[in-house]
């Protein structure tokens, strides 16, 4: 039989290419899940293949993934979860009574008491209401209203959205948003899109990553020559830099926010996570009322918690919410139609974050093993950041602050003028190319500093405190012995060695 052939002609061309890629999309950069970090994925498949590596795993603390790395899940948290995916089990012996009261309550919120169901766009209404129970309880009696909690798929969404909300104008009068540096890459990837403009407010490494309104100040007012800045960005506890704030320092953003008629972000993720003796978790909230009428009746502030951090680390359950205050009622409506859209966040997520809020009571029956677990994930993460500080400062050329709360460090490196000028010739940032070196001889993921911001000449990497204890260990003793190679490989033989600019600055 005569073959068919069908006359090829001249190959379409792509609609999509990089040329025609919207560039907003090609502005955005995410350090957190980078080159470096695709680098580490390429080394592990290596590995696997049975290449031969001078180590035997890549140990990736480039990002807050607790259970990747190896943290058990909260017992009562999985067990209201599995109730509610899987309701037959409501029958078994093998489940307490709270954790079954909860699941139940949580899926006659559910339409057909499914957690397979669409809920409301702002979220299941009895977790909403559990929400704002706990908002109250935790800011000591002030009130909180659940109309103005809204879920979301983990925080990140949440400050996507009001940023949408918030960016508008043109040329001079386009949206400023004022972040901090070092900041988490969220922000300028999210501004990035937005095509909002990023104003950068600098902490104060030498005052243990301070926010210092002076320099808030500064940068408003720089700003202001070519943009409208709208937004101020807060991350407490800080990320990447593990600083807490005080109460003292909180008011003093608060009142500049109402000075300058600032809408405040205020990113409270790691709430739970605070580990100095010395420091104590305000949220922003609870400072503003305490502030007074004048202040908590007219500071527009919206605030976000998640799933994925505290004692939980639940990442993979992308649960979140906001708290919204003061913001104009019509543009409330704009805001639940923007989330309507999406339809809602993973109501699987939604149960999780309603057991974070409504954790067990002292009376009910899984509250000692709930209490023992999490004073233990927090007792160990405590331990981990004083190890973290204590090796890191013990290496020549090396600074760390205290890491106060979160789950990073972010330790000031000296890079030598040799190493600083191979990275030049090799077109990256000195500290991109200490953080390949670490990666390639060690196995260690961490992100260069340079993928947060940093100050002009100073050069860090961020690395995460989830890992065990004892792997902790061994990745800060590898880091330390890489470091002392490092500096001996790009320094000149006779010269000692160099210390950071902040230790100079100390002396």
């Amino acid at each position: 039989a005569a073959s068919l052939r069908v006359a090829v002609g001249p190959l379409r061309e792509k609609i999509l290419t990089m040329e025609t890629l919207n560039p907003h999309v090609k502005a955005v950069e995410y350090a957190v899940r980078g080159p470096i970090v695709i680098k580490a994925g390429d080394i592990e498949r290596r590995l696997q293949q049975g290449v031969k590596q001078p180590f035997t795993e890549v140990i990736k603390a480039n990002i807050g993934d607790a259970h990747a790395m190896g943290q058990q899940p909260i017992t009562f948290l999985r067990q209201v979860v599995a109730l509610c995916c899987f309701p037959e089990l409501l029958d078994s012996p093998a489940f307490p009574d709270d954790a079954k009261q909860r699941a139940q309550r949580i899926l006659q919120g559910c339409g057909g008491h499914s957690l397979g169901s669409y809920s409301a766009s702002q979220g299941v209404e009895c977790i909403r209401q559990d929400i704002a129970a706990y908002i109250e309880q935790r800011d000591q009696g002030i009130p909180a209203d659940w109309n103005n909690i809204y879920l979301t798929t983990g925080a990140s969404d949440g400050i996507m959205s009001i940023l949408k909300l918030l960016v508008s104008g043109q040329g001079s009068s386009r949206t400023g948003v004022m972040i901090p540096i070092p900041q988490y890459p969220l922000y300028s990837a999210a501004i990035s899109e937005l095509e909002a403009v990023q104003i950068n407010y600098y902490l104060d490494e030498a005052n243990c990553w301070a926010l210092d309104i002076g320099e808030l100040r500064r940068a408003y007012r720089a700003a202001k020559q070519h943009c409208q800045p709208r937004v101020l960005c807060i991350i407490n506890p800080g990320n990447p830099t593990g600083q807490v704030q005080s109460k003292k320092c909180i008011e003093e953003v608060l009142h500049f926010a109402y000075e300058e008629n600032l809408f405040v972000m205020s990113d409270e993720v790691y709430q739970d996570n605070v580990y100095s003796p010395d420091c104590q978790f305000h949220s922003f909230k609870k400072v503003l009322y305490e502030m007074g009428p004048e202040y908590s009746s007219s500071v527009e502030l919206a605030s976000f918690h998640s799933t994925s951090k505290g004692y939980t680390g639940e990442c993979g359950f992308r649960g979140g919410y906001m708290e919204i205050l003061n913001m104009d009622p019509e543009v409330k409506a704009q805001l639940v139609k923007l989330l309507s859209v999406r339809l809602c966040p993973p109501v699987s997520g939604q149960a999780a974050m309603d057991v974070i809020v409504n954790p067990p009571r002292r009376h009910e029956a899984s509250y000692t093993q709930f209490t023992k677990e999490k004073n233990s994930v927090l007792g160990a993460l405590a331990e981990k950041a004083k190890m973290t500080e204590q090796i890191l400062n013990s290496v020549p050329g090396m600074k760390c602050n205290p890491v106060q709360g979160a789950m990073y460090a972010f330790p000031q490196i000296f890079i030598p003028p040799r190493a600083v000028q191979e990275a030049q010739a090799l077109s990256v940032a000195p500290d991109m190319l200490y953080c390949l070196k670490l990666l390639e001889e060690t196995g260690i993921c961490v992100v260069p500093g340079s993928g947060f911001g940093q100050q002009e000449g100073t050069y860090h990497f961020r690395m995460t405190i989830l890992p065990s204890a004892e792997k902790l260990k061994v990745l800060l003793e590898k880091v330390r012995d890489f470091h002392l190679r490092f500096l001996q490989e790009y320094s000149p033989q006779e010269a000692p060695v160099r210390r950071t600019s902040q230790e100079h600055s100390e002396t």
